[in-house]
This record gives structure tokens, sequence and C-alpha cells, in this order.
């Protein structure tokens, strides 16, 4: 089997490629969304985009309060701040663009994630660091979550290698369909 490290390098090469050749699979993917979401969800948790990832800005969850992550500690979970759409954005620890401390903290019902690779059992290829692991397992921890991957269609693969820590998504989101893991298969 082909190690995770190797596997994350094809795969981002695969993801620029998609998102060279495809510009507007974001807006495809936001027009997959299901109408009916957990009726107890009152947060839903997007991300910025770094480099080739696809962009989870057109999903809309209208009655739902939206949030993004914040990196506060390079071996902590993330940490969710409220954030509207135009609103400033402050650099995290890592650089990535984040709602500002001031804005605050909550705990989402519904977290998209972005995706090097996904299967159809619900394994996710992240991008190496552990973040989103610890996050999921830690909002696990609490209550339920519903985790979704954002991705190309193209990025999936037979079966993702996962480690004990590694966190299964609950659905994954492409340009071509919204893709629920059934429990069995987990």
């Amino acid at each position: 089997m082909i190690s995770k490290t190797a596997l994350r390098a094809r795969m981002r090469a695969l993801r620029r490629r998609l998102a060279a050749e495809a510009p507007d699979a974001a807006v495809g993917a936001a027009a997959c969304l299901p109408d009916n979401w957990p009726t107890a969800a009152t947060v839903y948790a997007l991300y910025h985009p770094v480099g080739s990832e696809l962009d989870p800005g057109h999903i809309r969850l209208p009655a739902l309060r939206r949030a993004l992550p914040v990196v506060i500690r390079r071996d902590g979970p993330l940490v969710f701040r409220l954030h509207e759409p135009g609103e400033t954005l402050v650099p995290d620890l890592l650089g990535v663009p984040a709602p500002a401390s001031a804005a605050p903290q909550v705990m989402p019902d519904i977290v998209f994630t972005p995706a090097l690779a996904f299967d159809r059992r619900g394994g996710r290829l992240g991008q190496g660091g552990g973040y989103y692991d610890r996050t999921i397992a830690a909002l696990r921890a609490v209550r339920p979550v519903l985790v979704i991957g954002l991705a190309y269609a193209a990025q999936e693969l037979p079966e993702i290698p996962m480690d004990e820590h590694d966190q299964r998504l609950d659905a994954i989101l492409t340009e071509t369909g919204f893709i629920p893991v059934a429990r069995e298969t987990r």
C-alpha cells in the first residue's frame, strides 16, 4: 500500500489539475447540497480555502449561523468563531485568514472539511497536520456533529488508509453530488 505521504503528493497534484480544469466546481458542489438538514442544527462551519482546495464560499445554509475555524495551538483542535461574509479576517497561527479573537466562539453542528481524497466509507485524507481529526474527535466527544468532506469527484479513491486517530466523514460533497456515508460501511 502507498504511504500517506506519497498519496498526499499525488492527490495534491491531481487537485491542482482539477482546480485548473474546473474553476466553477465549487458552484456545482453548492448546488448539490440537500435540503434536509438536522432540525437541531444551529451553526455550520466552513473553511478558508488554501491553495487548490475547493472553495466552500458558495455554501449557504440560510437558517443557520456560519463559523470558520481558527488555529490557536499547533497541537490542538481548531476552534470555531462566528463569521459573516464580508467581515474582516485576520491570519491565525498558521497564517490562514480567520475570524478575529473578538468573534464569538461556537461549537458547530455541521462541519465542512477539505479533503485531498475520500472513499465511500467516509475515509478522508487531509493535509497531514491532524487539525480536523483532533477537532472532530473533540466535537464528537461532546455531542453529535455532521462532518461533510468537500472535494472534487475525481478525488475519490477505492480506499483511504486510515490510522486509529483518523475520523471518518458522514458525507461527501462534490461538484457532481452529495454522497451520504452508510453507517454500516463506516
